[in-house]
């Protein structure tokens, strides 16, 4: 067993329930719904309900393992008590690489809002190294942080969507009469693996199970609430853009929200709104910050990466030097890749995360038991669904990066520790 000491129980329901809305209301408002209205038109609409029902199955899953298991890692410590050390670093390799891919797309995302021209990298990866500074010195910082940024954004939509709708007046006719199903169900449900991305934000909560209090109460109870709130603030979202831009217009701009509120009365609203993009990608990379350095903690725990990624600072009480790590490794992405294909591949490597998070829920004892079994394998079944419809350069590079993950553990076996 691994000595290194553990983390300080500090977070109530409510910070934890914000953790997660922060990171899912960042990165889907302002990042998902330009790739789902390209894959499936006004159908993003269905792939939205699709994500969401494959959310909450893969919710209640985290939920009841959470409970039973309140240890930093999340599906990674799931997998290996449930189902052996291959499933739990399967699970943990698909969070680091989904989530790394999806951490450099939100701070390139703040950097197109918030950056002047010619300025967006250098932009997004002083924000990577701010924000990581701020989780350096403590997890209550963090959630304290999260609070303001998810009130700030949540004001900004309130003032998009009154702007929307008290402005020109939106037609429904823009995206209803082309028909839902014009792109076909393999585009429907390609938008609901891309939109899937920004439900997974709960995950965070998981990871952090030995930061929170109560874990086997607060872990559900923050999860379902974060995903609840999210799921009726996408849905008005998705309506409010559909019906002010139309499909095409959703999926030609990188900027949709704010675009939509340009394109009305109310324009002077636009600003606004792209200062709340600005807010909740930085919201969302502080989120994601944290939920990576805790399953880094946990697999550097196992082995399963260097051990010299376990450690957690004697005064701060973070796993310091896997943050920083990943914040290295964050900054070089965003100097070399772009937005363009992030979110498939983000999705590619979390949606596995989740497959194996179900796995493991079904294999659970009644005693530990907190929703029925066909949850879990109506979870797992789409799990795999939505990542064969994913855009095919997705699944290729996150193919070849489980490769590399695989045969990593595989010669670490064979040499030893």
């Amino acid at each position: 067993m691994n000595s290194s000491p553990g983390l300080d129980r500090r977070l109530g329901t409510f910070d934890a329930s914000l953790i997660g809305l922060g990171s899912m209301i960042g990165a889907g408002v302002f990042a998902a719904f330009t790739p789902a209205a390209a894959a499936a038109g006004s159908g993003l609409l269905i792939g939205l309900v699709v994500a969401a029902f494959v959310a909450f199955c893969n919710a209640t899953s985290s939920a009841q393992l959470a409970a039973r298991y309140p240890t930093s890692g999340g599906a990674y410590i799931y997998g290996r008590e449930r189902l052996g050390p291959w499933a739990g670093f399967l699970a943990g390799w698909g969070f680091i690489i989904g989530k790394t891919a999806s951490a450099a797309a939100m701070a390139m995302t703040f950097a197109a809002y918030a950056a002047p021209q010619g300025w967006e990298r250098p932009v997004a990866i002083a924000a990577v190294v701010l924000l990581t500074a701020v989780n350096y010195h403590g997890v209550t910082r963090t959630a304290g942080l999260t609070r303001v940024l998810v009130i700030a954004v949540l004001a900004a939509l309130v003032i998009a969507v009154t702007a929307v709708w008290g402005g020109s007046g939106p037609d429904f006719g823009d995206f209803v009469g082309e028909g839902l199903l014009a792109e076909g169900w393999y585009g429907i449900l390609q938008s609901g693996g891309l939109l899937f991305f920004a439900f997974a934000g709960y995950a965070r909560i998981a990871t952090m199970g030995e930061e929170v209090r109560e874990p086997q109460h607060t872990i559900p109870r923050a999860i379902g609430i974060a995903l609840g709130t999210t799921i009726v603030i996408y849905a008005v979202i998705a309506v409010t853009l559909l019906a002010a831009l139309g499909p095409d217009g959703v999926a030609e701009t990188p900027t949709p929200l704010a675009d939509a509120v340009s394109a009305g009365t109310l324009a002077w609203a636009a600003p606004v709104v792209r200062i709340g993009a600005a807010v909740a990608s930085l919201g969302a990379l502080l989120a994601l910050v944290a939920g990576l350095g805790r399953t880094s903690l946990a697999m550097a725990r196992e082995h399963d990466l260097p051990n010299w990624l376990s450690a957690v600072h004697p005064k701060y009480k973070v796993p310091h030097r896997a943050e920083v790590t990943l914040a290295v490794v964050i900054c070089l992405i965003i100097a070399v890749a772009d937005l363009r294909g992030a979110i498939g591949f983000s999705s590619f490597g979390v949606l596995l995360y989740y497959l194996v998070a179900n796995i493991a829920a079904y294999t659970q004892p009644t005693g530990d038991r907190r929703y029925p079994k066909f949850l879990q394998v109506a979870g797992a079944v789409a799990c795999v669904a939505l990542v064969a419809t994913l855009p095919p350069l997705s699944v290729v590079l996150g193919v070849l990066i489980y490769v590399v993950g695989i045969a990593y553990r595989s010669i670490r076996l064979r040499v030893g520790r």
